[in-house]
């Protein structure tokens, strides 16, 4: 392996990191998160380890998790390939921690956030890598403040890598995170990056560093300023509503989990962000003026939050 591409410094940083976003829920919702330690044997279709951790039934987090996970394979699979067709077929390492979190409250935004690494060995050839990831939040009941506050943080990680950065990754995730067949946004967006190899090894991961390691401030304090907000049954079912469209994305349409499927991936890992309790209503849609309106009218549709 060439000493350019350093997946042992990456795995070092990501458990760390995934160590201390845990304890920082933990701390939120007091309820232990479940540990579940995995390794693959050597010589099957995937080698590699990882560790799940994971919460449900908190009285904050509904069901939430917190996914680190090394991966390698004697062959790319066809969605890592889909950019770079000149390394199918190539051996490959695969490293990175995904989170989502589905609160309770329907005035807490659910939020997902992935920082990855993909390093792929052809032969006769020098390694290749490139980094992914990113963080977005999906609210029910939009608040302008904390829309503005989550990108504002997204922006600041950036900012030290290039002023074209922020701009350039929010657009890339208003277009990821958008249900097709729906022609509707999932949420607010925020940051998303993927196949990113511009700035070399050091600088690239320095980046994607930033990035993970703002999560936290992004997202805790909006649940903290919501958390307490009463709710009441019309509020419960319109989240379960439009997490049904959390779940459609993710099943038709993201890249992480069709990735994991095809790798031969584990399972109740990939499938770790599907919420408890969700909802479909046949061709459902909230009476105008109403708050639910609100969401489709004011938030699901690409907004530049930091200059309102």
């Amino acid at each position: 392996m060439s000493a350019a591409v350093d997946t042992a410094a990456m795995r070092r940083w990501l458990l760390e990191l995934q160590s201390r976003i845990v304890a920082a829920v933990e701390a939120e919702d007091g309820t232990p998160f479940l540990r579940d330690a995995w390794q693959r044997p050597a010589g099957g279709r995937l080698e590699g380890d990882g560790l799940t951790q994971l919460v449900e039934g908190g009285p904050l987090i509904e069901r939430g998790g917190c996914n680190f996970s090394h991966v390698k394979g004697a062959a790319l699979p066809p969605t890592a390939t889909q950019h770079r067709p000149e390394l199918a077929g190539s051996p490959f390492e695969a490293l990175g921690v995904s989170l989502v979190m589905h609160p309770r409250n329907p005035h807490v935004p659910t939020t997902h956030m992935n920082v990855r690494l993909f390093a792929a060995f052809p032969a006769g050839r020098a390694p290749v890598s490139w980094f992914g990831g990113g963080m977005d939040l999906t609210p029910y009941y939009g608040v302008e403040d904390d829309a503005r506050h989550f990108h504002r943080v997204c922006r600041d990680a950036l900012a030290p890598f290039g002023e074209d950065k922020y701009p350039r990754f929010k657009r890339w995730c208003d277009e990821y995170f958008f249900l097709k067949h729906r022609d509707e946004p999932r949420g607010i967006g925020g940051v998303f990056f993927d196949d990113f190899a511009e700035g070399g090894f050091d600088a690239d991961f320095a980046m994607v560093r930033s990035v993970g390691e703002a999560f936290l401030d992004a997202w805790l304090p909006i649940v903290r300023r919501r958390r307490d907000t009463p709710y009441g049954e019309r509020e419960r079912d319109f989240q379960c509503l439009r997490r049904g469209r959390y779940v459609e994305f993710n099943l038709v349409w993201d890249r992480g989990t069709l990735f994991g499927l095809q790798s031969g991936g584990r399972t109740e890992s990939i499938l770790m962000s599907m919420p408890p309790v969700v909802h479909w209503g046949y061709d459902a849609k909230p009476e105008p003026g109403t708050p639910e309106a609100r969401l489709y009218t004011d938030f699901l549709r690409p907004r530049d939050w930091l200059a309102e």
